[in-house]
């Protein structure tokens, strides 16, 4: 099945009409209920908790996985067409186009620092200026080691560096944002500081203030950004707070709708599988009594005998945890993203239970390793792999050819993980203050300034925005230690104008607001999930019929025993009950 959906989801431009209206009627299929069943990709979490919970442990949950990650590959949609999706909406929404594409200009770079210019007034025997306790690399400029070297360099093609060099632009490439509540915290302090009274969310009158102040409001109001997450938010509050004049909400019935809707009141338990057989295949967690076994499909029944069987076996062992590894990484990222476009609320859903599950200490514990190693790792036989082994007359396998492995410097495998379990810890923190200092107390800083040895653009920047989230938390000695880590940060990272990273002075970083902050959330969400997935019959707002002779005249139905008891009915309730005749002439 993981074939068949693979082979049909490719889309080629020799593909005939005939071909394509076949795949768009597959996904058809696979996205929505046929018959009114569930999504197939509801069966497939379902499998998974199933698993998880020792109902059926012989499931092969590798294939599983990565069927259900090709699945919501397949029936959502890639990166890309969820980026021409966000194109359209803000459209729709009436929203200024996008200035860019974010991920895009990392595609034309190997690594963040290939383009830093050398400091003319750095000597080259100067000291180092950042702690290097506990194995930690000295920031993003930090030298690796002549073996890391050898594997990391030769993978990018020497003859096109100069050229990259030069067409690179200055500055980022990537516009600075500002959000509205930046602009109303702005002027709040702007106004207390020289009239001495706020106007509240009014961000038009500028009366009173000196010019300065009116050029930077000018700058910040060019730049800017309201996201469909805004709109959304914005839209639920009139909902809620006029639902009869707004009346009932226009929901498209897209893909991304349909599986959340089928996946709401299982969600938590969804969530949970996933990280549980996440955690089981991580490199560094230790075995243990009650963990889920997840190698059930991968161990031979009869153990290995000799060395090579045993080599063979432990290759296998390592390579089975880390396709489960990027497949699970994989379909949290898209899920998360798919439906943070869908709506703001469904995101939050998932990300408040990923977090209430342990996800963020569960891959700060997935990075506390050589991430080098795990990297480089060399855990494949390609004369093996598919589809080599069916159309390849198989050599003799020894064990000094096992050892050897393959030619390729990196495991593409491990770093798509990684880079996929970096973003979701982004996606789960951004913004959220009371996450961001789970990141501070679990001790993240070390565990990200290690990632920063793979040289890989994409890899580089998403740690980098870790640690910029965190810094204002971690104290003055560390951000005095870290110099070439803040300075990495300012050159690469987007910049947010008014943004006090580097100096912990914000005002949203108020650590008592942090338990009103997740609550206020919760609450939105439940307010979100009940108006538009919860339909009582009896609600409030139904409409109630005031008429006697219509209400007497409705037929009940009666339980089929109830003429038995009629007589002892009628003693109890009505004979036997005094009529006080003159509550009636009381005036309340």
């Amino acid at each position: 099945m993981y074939l068949m959906v693979e082979n049909i989801r490719v889309e080629r431009e020799t593909d005939p009409p005939e071909w394509k209206t076949c795949r768009e009627t597959f996904r058809m299929e696979l996205s929505f209920p046929v018959h009114a069943e569930e999504p197939f990709a509801l069966l497939l979490f379902t499998m998974v908790t199933k698993f998880c919970s020792g109902h059926a442990p012989h499931f092969p949950m590798k294939k599983v996985l990565l069927l259900l990650w090709k699945v919501l590959l397949f029936t959502l949609g890639g990166f890309e067409a969820l980026q021409a999706m966000k194109v359209r909406r803000r459209e729709e929404l009436g929203l200024p186009p996008l200035p860019e594409d974010s991920i895009q200009p990392l595609m034309k770079q190997d690594s963040l620092d290939i383009y830093n210019e050398r400091d003319p007034f750095k000597n080259d025997e100067g000291g180092v200026d950042e702690e290097e306790n506990d194995d930690v690399d000295g920031g993003i400029e930090g030298e690796l080691d002549l073996m890391e070297r050898d594997a990391i360099i030769p993978a990018m093609p020497a003859q096109r560096l100069p050229i990259e060099r030069v067409s690179f632009p200055k500055g980022l490439p990537w516009a600075p944002k500002v959000r509205q509540k930046d602009i109303e915290h702005f002027l709040e302090a702007s106004r207390n500081k020289f009239i001495g009274f706020t106007l509240g969310q009014d961000t038009e009158t500028l009366i009173g203030l000196p010019r300065p102040i009116h050029e930077s409001v000018k700058t910040l109001k060019q730049h800017k950004y309201v996201s469909i997450s805004d709109v959304q938010i914005k839209n639920e509050e009139e909902l809620e707070k006029c639902p009869m004049s707004l009346g009932e909400e226009e929901v498209q019935e897209t893909p991304c709708e349909v599986l959340y809707r089928a996946m709401l009141y299982n969600l938590p338990q969804y969530m949970i599988a996933l990280l549980k057989i996440l955690l089981a295949a991580a490199p560094t967690s230790k075995a243990k009594t009650d963990s889920i076994n997840i190698l059930a499909d991968v161990l031979p029944e009869e153990m290995p005998i000799t060395v090579l069987q045993s080599m063979k076996l432990g290759i296998d062992v390592n390579r089975h945890k880390e396709i489960i590894v990027k497949s699970i990484s994989a379909l949290l990222l898209l899920l998360l993203k798919h439906f943070k476009l869908n709506h703001i609320y469904q995101f939050e859903y998932v990300s408040q239970h990923l977090v209430f599950a342990n996800c963020i200490p569960l891959i700060l514990k997935f990075f506390n390793q050589n991430i080098m190693s795990y990297i480089t790792a060399k855990n494949s036989i390609s004369v093996l792999d598919y589809p080599h082994c069916t159309v390849c007359d198989l050599p003799e396998l020894t064990a000094e050819s096992l050892e050897a492995g393959d030619n390729n410097q990196f495991c593409w495998r491990n770093l798509f993980s990684c880079i996929n379990l970096l973003r979701i810890l982004n996606k789960l923190t951004k913004w959220k203050h009371s996450r961001t200092m789970m990141l501070v107390v679990f001790k993240s800083a070390p565990i990200l300034k290690r990632a920063l040895k793979v040289k890989q653009a994409m890899m580089q920047l998403y740690v980098l925005k870790l640690l910029k989230i965190q810094t204002k938390y971690l104290g003055r000695q560390w951000r005095k230690s870290n110099m070439k880590t803040m300075s990495a940060i300012y050159q690469k990272v987007r910049h947010r104008m008014n943004d006090d990273w580097a100096y912990g002075n914000d005002i949203d970083a108020r650590p008592w607001d942090f338990q009103a902050e997740e609550c206020t959330l919760r609450a939105n969400i439940e307010a979100f999930n009940s108006r538009r997935y919860d339909k009582p019959q009896d609600s409030e707002f139904a409409p109630v019929d005031n008429c006697l002779q219509s209400v007497l005249g409705q037929r009940l139905e009666l339980p089929e025993d109830f003429h038995y008891s009629y007589e002892l009915w009628l003693e109890r309730e009505v004979f036997s009950q005094p009529i006080r005749w003159e509550e009636l002439l009381r005036c309340q």
